[in-house]
């Protein structure tokens, strides 16, 4: 079947319409394509109300279409738009976020949507894999596009260099045998100059003594081959509450951005973009000023230290064990830190005034409860970090309800190579 490829779709799909057996248009999505482009599509699969094909071949390609900077592009599921020139991801994203708005918020934004973008290669400072394995049966890499097949990889071309130094001396360590076998995913998280390692492992069996040794026979190893190499910790898979079964090394490392000096743990969540952390709190924070701020989901303290300098004080709401740890360390003498979540913390802050609320959740973003709660509270200014489109127009829709207006909206493009859109919303009433 011959289609044309009319906009690119949040979730890195191309989007065409086709006549369907009523005569009427149906929506088509086709993977890799670009908008205008006349391709050739196979293994059309039927859906209620939309359809899923597969990319045969281009017979007309975009001006936009490049060669892609990955060997493994196409094959795997980590990277989305490595065959459109960034111009056009930057653009597309845009289009996307203000498609997303205006649908589900209800927001017909007029002004612009201002991007920003940094060096759009080797700007992951954590990257996580798939491990299986061990000896000649080694394997770590992503999953294919679309399953959950593993697909082995040496280098990650979006992930830091010394990330990509990293995956090479553990891709010789599992060769070796020297890997162990309980290991069923790595996460390698790099600081801010990318001149220090740790790594977090995570086990797929329980821990006992014979699995101790192995994982201490592999740190001694890594010390060896990779000088930057900081320490390691091992988690029980599927565990969310992240507490470190094993540990060697030193236990986090000093994140340096935007000013300031932060402790991440292992365990510990914090924005992986190395390129354009510093800007992202500059540009949440900037201008704002008072006597109390609010920073809810504060993670280690990424805007709270910002926010610190600004505010005579500044509570900052954290419920993950490990993050919070970092918070309290991080944290000056004017942060009152919570350890609570954000909707068992509102609960009990109704009456509380602040001349800023400062959110980044994760991507399934406030939730009715949350954005209901600050609806009715006494708050001036509002600054919403989003990871998911579909949820930050799902959660101002709510806000501009309960009387909030926007006053400004950024893409950050933290993940360029992948249909993942940043968002930064300014509000006020």
């Amino acid at each position: 079947m011959n289609v044309t490829i009319e906009k690119l779709v949040y979730g890195g799909d191309g989007l065409a319409r086709v006549a369907g057996d009523d005569g009427r248009n149906k929506t088509l999505f086709v993977p890799f394509t670009l908008p205008g482009e006349d391709v050739l599509v196979t293994n059309v699969r039927e859906k209620k109300g939309f359809g899923r094909a597969e990319l045969r071949s281009v017979l007309a390609p975009s001006a936009a279409r490049v060669d892609p900077g990955c060997p493994y592009f196409f094959r795997c599921g980590g990277c989305h738009y490595q065959h459109a020139a960034y111009p056009l991801q930057l653009e597309s994203k845009r289009g996307i976020l203000r498609e997303a708005l205006n649908r589900g918020a209800k927001l017909d934004w007029p002004g612009e949507i201002i991007a920003h973008a940094a060096e759009p290669w080797h700007y992951r400072n954590r990257t996580r894999m798939h491990v299986r394995g061990s000896g000649a049966d080694f394997r770590m890499g992503y999953y294919r596009h679309g399953s959950h097949e593993l697909l082995a990889i040496e280098r990650c071309p979006i992930s830091s260099h010394l990330i990509n130094r990293a995956i090479s001396v553990i891709g010789e360590l599992g060769r070796d045998a020297a890997m162990a076998p309980a290991i069923s995913e790595i996460e390698y998280f790099a600081n801010g100059e990318d001149s220090q390692l740790l790594l977090e492992l995570y086990l797929s069996a329980p821990m006992d003594a014979a699995l101790r040794k192995q994982l201490d026979d592999f740190a001694r190893q890594m010390e060896a081959a990779l000088p930057e190499f900081l320490g390691a910790a091992a988690f029980a898979t599927g565990d969310f509450s992240n507490t470190a079964l094993w540990q060697w090394g030193a236990s986090h490392l000093d994140y340096r951005t935007g000013g300031h000096s932060y402790r991440v743990s292992a365990g510990s969540f914090f924005q992986v973009n190395r390129f354009l952390t510093a800007q992202m709190i500059s540009l949440a924070c900037a201008g704002q000023n008072g006597r109390r701020a609010l920073d809810l989901f504060a993670g280690t303290g990424l805007f709270t230290l910002e926010l610190a300098k600004a505010f005579n004080k500044v509570i900052a709401v954290e419920s993950a064990p490990a993050s919070f740890a970092d918070l309290v360390h991080n944290a000056p003498s004017n942060v009152k830190p919570r350890n609570a979540t954000t909707e068992q913390y509102l609960q009990s802050a109704a009456d509380l005034e602040c001349d800023l609320v400062l959110v980044d959740p994760p991507r399934a973003g406030l939730g009715p409860r949350v954005t209901d709660q600050l609806g009715k509270m006494r708050i001036e200014r509002l600054a919403y970090v989003s990871c998911d489109p579909t949820t930050l127009a799902r959660d101002l829709h709510s806000l501009l309800t309960s009387g909030f207006q926007v006053t400004e909206i950024h893409l950050l493009d933290l993940f360029p190579q992948t249909f993942h859109v940043e968002t930064l919303v300014h509000l006020s009433r």
